[in-house]
């Protein structure tokens, strides 16, 4: 199975993709889309849409994973920013046909760590022994996508994926 996890944002979306035998998992390729602080949102979004769409077409991975939006109270309008680039990337996963599974951070964590308050370290580091890295990813927008995917096998197990069927009509 063919898994990819991304960490959405406006400035650098995290992807993380791999593929998962059942017992072991294989790095497939990670990186980031990185916008431009100058760009303007429509140009943001547009490259993450554009960038996440190319992933898809080109590795056809089998699921994607997003994480839950957390919505702080003392910061709502992240949130409703959070959702523009989760709208985008949530097309493009819809228009591919492909299966979203979305979780939430502390599930997460605690999923590949133990704990649903890990640092971003402790991920960081455990992502890498799993994936049999010998540096662990320099953004941990890097890491959190790969630690969504990895996640995902653990999870998936227990919970019905949301199928997204919808395809762009011709």
């Amino acid at each position: 199975m063919r898994i990819l996890g991304i960490d959405p944002a406006l400035r650098i979306t995290g992807f993380g993709l791999i593929d998962w035998n059942g017992r072991a998992f294989s790095l497939v390729t990670a990186g980031t889309v990185a916008a431009a602080e100058k760009d303007t949102m429509p140009r943001r979004l547009f490259t993450i849409h554009s960038a996440v769409t190319r992933l898809i077409a080109e590795f056809k991975p089998d699921v994607m994973v997003l994480e839950k939006i957390y919505a702080h109270s003392r910061f709502p309008a992240t949130a409703f920013v959070l959702g523009q680039a989760r709208g985008v990337i949530c097309l493009a996963c819809g228009s591919a046909g492909i299966p979203l599974a979305e979780y939430a951070a502390t599930r997460v964590k605690k999923s590949l760590t133990g704990k649903g308050l890990a640092t971003k370290v402790q991920v960081q580091r455990t992502v890498a022994g799993l994936l049999g890295m010998k540096n662990a990813p320099r953004y941990f927008d890097v890491t959190d996508a790969l630690a969504l995917a990895i996640a995902f096998c653990y999870l998936a197990k227990t919970e019905t994926l949301k199928k997204n069927s919808f395809t762009v009509p011709r």
